[in-house]
């Protein structure tokens, strides 16, 4: 079992930043993946961002250039660093690993992005 805690959200103006992370425990060594998704209100929750255990990262489209995943293995760590925010980033963000088990959720943080 894999234990997901989100830290970081909040809210922001258009054109700030926020820095979100997920701290991982339990079995972590079956964990070879691990994402940012978010789901705004009425809408498909959808995949922000995704680092694998050998460091490859992939993006959604609507956030390239402007957010940035990274992980700290020594802390079983995964961050999302988020720049240039805009409104439509608005959404609850979870953390999601991948193991070839089982896949865990975080409980998500609320990022609300307005003047």
């Amino acid at each position: 079992h894999v234990q997901l805690v989100e830290s970081g959200g909040g809210l922001v103006q258009p054109g700030g930043s926020l820095r979100l992370s997920c701290a991982a425990s339990g079995s972590i060594f079956s964990i070879y993946a691990m994402g940012w998704y978010r789901q705004a209100p009425g809408k498909q929750r959808e995949l922000v961002a995704a680092i694998t255990s050998g460091g490859s990262r992939n993006y959604a489209d609507s956030v390239k250039g402007r957010f940035t995943i990274s992980r700290d293995n020594a802390k079983n760590t995964v961050h999302l660093q988020m720049n240039s925010l805009k409104p439509e980033d608005t959404a609850v963000y979870y953390c999601k690993s991948f193991s070839k088990t089982e896949d865990y959720w975080g409980q998500g943080t609320q990022v609300t992005v307005s003047s």
